[in-house]
């Protein structure tokens, strides 16, 4: 089973881009923080189509979020012949939490995929 739900706060300002094909894709930073509150640990997370722009339109950095979703790795050569990887977190459903959450809600409905 891979699932995973973290609450936190959006880091970096949603960047959204389109496939040829026209499907939205969203992505962002996610803080979440650590048992004590002192350190943070950064999750990148990538929102598909409607919810994807939903994000793009209401998230900033600060904005508290809850994300529900799944882990995904991918691995990947750099320009310079170097393999990385990384593991984001693909959204299933972004909850708006605090200020502005009843707005969006009530113009977009569930933001989920």
């Amino acid at each position: 089973m891979n699932m995973v739900a973290m609450i936190g706060n959006v880091a970096t300002d949603p960047v959204v881009e389109h496939t040829p094909s026209g499907k939205a894709i969203c992505t962002f930073r996610l803080a979440v923080s650590r048992p004590g509150g002192e350190q943070a640990d950064f999750f990148t997370v990538a929102a598909f189509d409607r919810q994807g722009e939903v994000c793009a339109a209401y998230l900033q950095t600060g904005r508290r979020i809850g994300v529900e979703g799944r882990l995904h790795h991918s691995s990947f050569e750099t320009a310079d012949g170097e393999s990385r990887s990384r593991v984001e977190i693909v959204a299933s459903r972004v909850q708006f939490l605090g200020a502005n959450s009843a707005r969006a809600a009530a113009e977009f409905g569930e933001v989920s995929a």
